[in-house]
C-alpha cells in the first residue's frame, strides 16, 4: 500500500496508489492518522483515484481511520473511487458509512460547508 500525504484548504489528503491490501504500511498509515488527531487535524480525505485493487484488509484500514477520526470529532471522506472499488463499497454497504465524492475538489469543498 503506497500513499502520499498533502494538505489543502484545512484538509489532509492521503492519495493511495496501486493495491490497498493492508500489510506493514497499514501500521504506518494508522500512525499517521493518530499523529493528525494529536495535531487536531481531523478533516481527512482518502483519494482512491489511483487505486486499482482493494481487498477486505484495505477496507478495514479505511474503516479504522474513519472510526478514529470520527471519535476525535472529525471525518474521513473518500473520493475518486473507480467503478470497481465503488461496487466493493456498495456490496459491503460501506457506501452508506463513508461520505464519498467523485473528485478531490468536491471532497475538499464538503469540509468547507
Amino acid at each position: 500500500m503506497n500513499y502520499t500525504k498533502s494538505e489543502k484548504y484545512n484538509s489532509v489528503i492521503f492519495t493511495f496508489k496501486g493495491k490497498v491490501m493492508g500489510g506493514p504500511d497499514a501500521e504506518t498509515f494508522h500512525s499517521d492518522i493518530k499523529s493528525l488527531i494529536d495535531q487536531e487535524k481531523t478533516n481527512v480525505i482518502g483519494d482512491l483515484s489511483r487505486v486499482n485493487f482493494m481487498n477486505s484488509s484495505g477496507l478495514g484500514i479505511m474503516i479504522t481511520a474513519l472510526t478514529s477520526l470520527r471519535n476525535a470529532g472529525g471525518d474521513f471522506k473518500l473520493c475518486g473511487a473507480s467503478d470497481r472499488i465503488e461496487s466493493l463499497l456498495v456490496v459491503t454497504k460501506l457506501i452508506t458509512v463513508f461520505d464519498h465524492y467523485k473528485t478531490l475538489d468536491e471532497a475538499v469543498e464538503a469540509y468547507q460547508e
